[in-house]
């Protein structure tokens, strides 16, 4: 049995026991690569009928997708959020997405209807 609570340092990571906010084990983490093609897509599903454009397939860490999707809402002027590894921005800006980001070297497609 591990510990996963201390009144010194609050919350703990049960595998590498640093407080969460120190967590190494958690920043290591890099989504799946796949077959390494960058699909971009629109999903509606659980929205009640509105849109956001989904991109999956991208293999970096979860901080450097966290600055990747910044950087994608800016230039969409939307709003959006990172999700398990898929990026979610508002709205449909699915061709926009597919240009902008093979302009940053990846080999992005769309996916779906």
């Amino acid at each position: 049995m591990s510990l996963v609570y201390s009144t010194e340092m609050g919350r703990l990571c049960p595998k590498c026991r640093n407080p969460i906010a120190r967590c190494e084990c958690r920043k290591q983490k890099i989504t799946a690569a796949g077959d390494g093609i960058v699909r971009v897509g629109r999903s509606t599903k659980g929205r009640k009928g509105k849109g956001v454009t989904v991109i999956t397939g991208i293999a970096l860490p979860a901080e450097a997708l966290k600055i990747l999707a910044k950087e994608l809402k800016q230039k969409c002027g939307s709003g959006g959020t990172v999700k398990d590894g898929v990026i979610e921005i508002q709205g449909e800006h699915r061709n926009f997405l597919v240009e902008e980001l093979k302009k940053r070297g990846y080999a992005a497609k769309k996916s779906g209807g």
